[in-house]
């Protein structure tokens, strides 16, 4: 199973690439954990995009495809993964492609969610880790958010786009109870065709 969570940030697809990482038993690749595991070892990469992860920006197309590239070659991907964060642009999801090669994607599904109450839960889930103890996510902010939804709708909008051409495409409802929203997930990867508040293009 080859993956691709997509949705505007916040709108859980990192919640959902883990649940449905541990179904599958496949890796789940997070380019936002892997860039900040980079900034938090203090290596080469991640000195080199420490600045940009701070300020809410996005890495470079050409530094992000080539760590997705390494990854998926890894031996515990051989039987597939769930990308989440990846692609975010049309030239990252043409690297995928070549990339993958023949195989192609098993689907692209799409988490959608209004700004505003994406707004709502990134402000909550600051709150929470504060009240839990927990370090607070750099970009878990309302400006940084703006930032992201902004790149977002000029960048990533489009690879739905080149998606719905390529791959079987479909959304579902990210404001949805956690559970729920798996299980649409599931249902879909199980061959469904659009039931519910699915919608398959």
């Amino acid at each position: 199973m080859r993956l691709i969570l997509m949705g505007p940030p916040g709108s859980g697809k990192g919640t959902q690439a883990k649940r449905i990482c541990e179904r599958f038993r496949v890796p789940h690749l997070s380019t936002g954990d892997i860039l900040r595991a980079e900034v938090k070892a203090m290596t080469p990469l991640g000195s080199a995009v420490a600045a940009t992860m701070e300020a809410g920006g996005l890495v470079s197309d050409g530094t992000v495809s080539a760590i997705v590239a390494s990854r998926i070659a890894g031996t515990d991907a051989r039987n597939g993964f769930v990308l989440d964060g990846f692609p975010r642009t049309v030239s990252q999801a043409l690297a995928l492609d070549h990339a993958l090669g023949e195989g192609g994607l098993t689907a692209v599904i799409e988490l959608k969610a209004s700004e505003e109450a994406l707004y709502d839960r990134i402000c909550r889930r600051a709150v929470e880790s504060a009240r839990a103890g927990e370090p607070q996510r750099a970009d878990d902010n309302a400006d940084t958010l703006k930032r992201r939804l902004r790149a977002y709708r000029a960048e990533t909008l489009p690879v739905t786009a080149f998606y719905k051409q390529r791959s079987p495409f479909f959304q579902v409802d990210g404001l949805l109870a956690p559970g729920e929203v798996t299980d649409q997930i599931l249902q879909l990867l199980r061959g469904c065709d659009g039931v519910g508040t699915v919608k398959k293009y």
